[in-house]
């Protein structure tokens, strides 16, 4: 699981057993993840991240999302 991007305490990767699904993106922060689809930057799901950390991270994707799916793409070959 390659990290991609890490700013401040967050943790963005990828990986690299999930085939057939659209660019997407987990992060981490204090033990907790979350994934982001990065098509249309959107949630797809939470595990235990509060609310203001997912509005940071959905803003950080926002600004990073053209980079994160190259980034993905590289990654998975495609």
């Amino acid at each position: 699981m390659p990290t991609v991007l890490r700013i401040g305490p967050y943790r963005f990767h990828f990986y690299s057993d999930e085939p057939g699904e659209p660019p997407h993106v987990h992060v981490r922060v204090s033990g907790k993840e979350c994934k982001f689809w990065l098509t249309k930057v959107l949630l797809a799901w939470n595990r235990g991240i509060p609310v203001h950390d997912i509005r940071e991270i959905e803003r950080l994707l926002h600004v990073h999302q053209e980079a994160l799916i190259k980034k993905y793409h590289e990654f998975h070959n495609r």
